[in-house]
């Protein structure tokens, strides 16, 4: 879209850059602006006010010579820095030709600025009023907005008009009554703790000060949700707390951990002292790491106890969450109300019903209605099938395994698929999770787990409301969950933001969830965690292929049977004890793992058994198709072209990468990908989809 800028000779594309747009007048980025082809400058739409002055011959830092904008960048004769900050200049600046001299827009902005601005006693700068659109972020009350607001030039603030007003020195918080409380919009001073003193989270850069106690508050504290300075009629606590608003260090009366500012106390019983938190937990609640509802005692009282969650020991003098039903069962206060355990519900005076989990109706000792089938009367059949699928779970039946088999079709059922509960609480989601039939079977869209991020094709699921889905092996895993690699048990960890665990199987980067041992720094992710210990694997004369865990004394050179490339024995690899070989883990699993033949991704990607002796090219990569599945693209009306090409992938990472924007060549990956170690970009890929 061509447009004319008013100021510039040139005519100007309006462009909007979903990354953003990296202005050459301020730096920053935004995705709303102006492109010059001819002097291949980038403007944001805010920004454009340095074009109303084309020159300046009153700038009090440069008498007796005008300033003219410049679109180019400086002269190449000329040093590009600023005169007056040192800073280099970008290709908007202003530059005088007599001193040969340049100044940047920062440093010229307040003389660029109208009668438009406006001047406000907390900030330094003058604000810029501004008509912005829409997609703005307005920093001071965090939400987006349309139309009118300010824009400071220099430090990029943006705020709402109606925030403007609101703005104002507080002269008297409830938390620090003494002394106003000034709005500082560049952070906190550094003689001051920068965190804030009620809630301990950073206070950013807007915040409010007072500078005789060095007391900084953020605006979630200041003015948005400040804590009451007095607690009454509290579940845990018989008596009115007071808020002591001030930097104190503590030790919490209730849960004993340490604390270091603002915590209530009651003046009744010698000053007892409470985290905020601690002072306003909830009486009875339900948790996702076990079945029944837990509820607050206070003390815990005398016995070895352990937490439910992080597996540490209790001290029972203190409070804790404990189950009436589980006489041995406790959780720590802080573990059971965290946002990944607890699901917010508080329960007290809410009475307990009684859920139906059952996911069949039994008829007789020996047939079920299921609901997960249309027909009726699944009968109970001691004898395995082979060859035959479980629809619940994608494995073969197997020949000693018992089932439940429809008289009228071929839906079968592992007799303990066909008992998993309709619901249940689980330790990967702090809501309750459903059972239910995958609409793959009836729409042939594929879904991702949430923990192992493998794709599942067909068979049982378990979502919660929130569209969090797991897979069967993902929502099997207990804790503490004892795993063949490790002498330890493995606990849950849902890693923060910025946190990243190495998984000891596969040597990846973990971001998300991971099963892990902190102790011994040893963790897995949930791939690497739910490895099928045991493989069947036709073409290795029904031997069965073992899961190893790599030997560090090992030596000497071994080779995958499948792709006649060399294995590492000392990482995670499958063998066949009675033929000896070494497989790497990919060529036997793959990346489709829970699925059977015939299976369909996105309506036109089947999947096809890889058993025979010829393996076909990969149409991605152009390598041997190795994995358990090809992937191949059945025939479309508006593809005929390539149907004849025969389009077939050697694993959906391949299919990911034809489907992506991203160029295959630049992507420079090997494949399969996990054994080049490019699982992070390989997860991008996924996510664009």
């Amino acid at each position: 879209e061509l447009e004319e800028l008013e100021g510039h000779e040139h005519i100007v594309s309006r462009v909007k850059h979903h990354d953003g747009l990296e202005c050459d007048a301020c730096d920053r980025l935004n995705v709303d602006g102006y492109s010059c082809s001819e002097c291949k400058f980038n403007i944001h739409v805010a920004c454009t006010f340095v074009f109303d002055k084309q020159e300046i011959v009153d700038h009090p830092s440069h008498d007796g010579h005008s300033l003219k904008l410049l679109t180019t960048g400086a002269p190449d004769h000329t040093d590009p820095k600023c005169h007056l900050c040192g800073n280099n200049t970008k290709r908007l600046l202003f530059h005088c030709f007599v001193c040969q001299l340049n100044l940047d827009i920062f440093c010229i902005a307040d003389h660029l600025l109208g009668p438009e601005y406006l001047n406000m006693p907390w900030h330094p700068h003058p604000l810029l009023c501004f008509d912005f659109g829409s997609r703005n972020w307005c920093d001071f009350c965090n939400e987006n907005y349309e139309g009118q607001g300010y824009l400071c030039y220099r430090c990029g603030l943006r705020i709402h008009e109606k925030c403007v007003v609101e703005l104002q020195e507080i002269t008297q918080h409830p938390s620090h009554v003494r002394h106003p409380l000034k709005l500082l919009t560049s952070g906190a001073p550094n003689y001051t703790n920068p965190r804030c003193h009620i809630c301990g989270e950073d206070t950013g850069n807007l915040l409010y000060h007072c500078d005789i106690c060095k007391y900084n508050l953020d605006l979630q504290c200041a003015i948005k949700s400040s804590p009451p300075v007095a607690l009454s009629n509290m579940k845990v606590h018989e008596h009115t707390l007071t808020l002591m608003p001030k930097l104190i260090s503590f030790v919490c009366d209730a849960c004993g951990t340490k604390g270091d500012r603002s915590p209530y106390i009651c003046v009744q019983c010698d000053f007892m002292t409470f985290h905020q938190k601690c002072a306003r937990l909830p009486r009875v609640i339900h948790v996702n790491h076990h079945d029944h509802r837990v509820s607050f005692k206070y003390p815990l009282g005398p016995g070895d106890w352990r937490c439910g969650v992080c597996w540490d020991e209790i001290d029972w003098s203190y409070e804790a969450y404990s189950c009436s039903l589980c006489s041995r069962y406790a959780i720590h206060s802080l573990c059971a109300t965290r946002d990944d355990v607890w699901d917010g519900e508080e329960l007290d005076g809410v009475p307990e019903e009684i859920e139906d989990i059952e996911p069949f109706k039994r008829n007789d000792d020996n047939t079920i209605d299921h609901f997960s089938h249309r027909h009726n009367h699944m009968s109970l059949d001691k004898g395995g099938e082979e060859s035959s699928f479980c629809k619940a779970c994608a494995h073969p039946i197997g020949s000693s395994s018992s089932l439940y088999k429809c008289s009228e079709c071929s839906f079968i059922l592992h007799e303990t698929c066909a008992n998993l509960p309709m619901k249940k609480r689980h330790f990967l989601s702090p809501q309750p999770l459903t059972l239910s039939y995958h609409l793959l079977q009836r729409h042939a869209t594929e879904e991702i787990c949430e923990a192992c991020h493998q794709i599942f094709c067909k068979g049982f699921i378990y979502s919660s409301y929130l569209e969090e889905n797991f897979d069967l092996p993902c929502s099997s895993i207990t804790v503490p969950f004892i795993h063949g690699s490790h002498d330890h048990h493995l606990l849950y960890l849902k890693l923060e933001h910025g946190n990243v665990k190495t998984c000891q199987g596969c040597g990846l980067d973990e971001k998300g969830v991971a099963i892990g041992c902190t102790k011994c720094d040893y963790f897995l992710d949930f791939r690497c965690a739910t490895l099928p210990l045991t493989v069947m694997l036709p073409r290795y004369d029904d031997h069965p292929l073992t899961l190893c865990y790599g030997e560090e004394k090992a030596s000497g050179k071994y080779w995958c049977d499948i792709c006649e490339r060399e294995t590492n024995p000392k990482t995670w690899f499958y063998t066949c004890k009675d033929c000896g070989v070494t497989l790497h883990v990919f060529c036997v699993v793959g990346d489709v793992r829970y699925a059977k033949p015939g299976a369909m991704i996105k309506y036109y990607i089947e999947l096809l058994s890889n058993n025979s002796s010829s393996r076909p090219l990969c149409h991605r990569c152009h390598c041997r198709c190795l994995g358990p599945f090809i992937l191949r693209k059945r025939k479309q009306q508006y593809c005929s072209y390539y149907w004849k090409r025969k389009q077939q992938y050697c694993s959906y990472y391949c299919y990911i990468i034809t489907k992506s924007k991203k160029e295959y060549s630049k992507i420079k990956l090997r494949c399969p990908p996990w054994r080049s170690g490019h699982q992070s970009q390989v997860m991008e890929l996924q996510n664009d989809q």
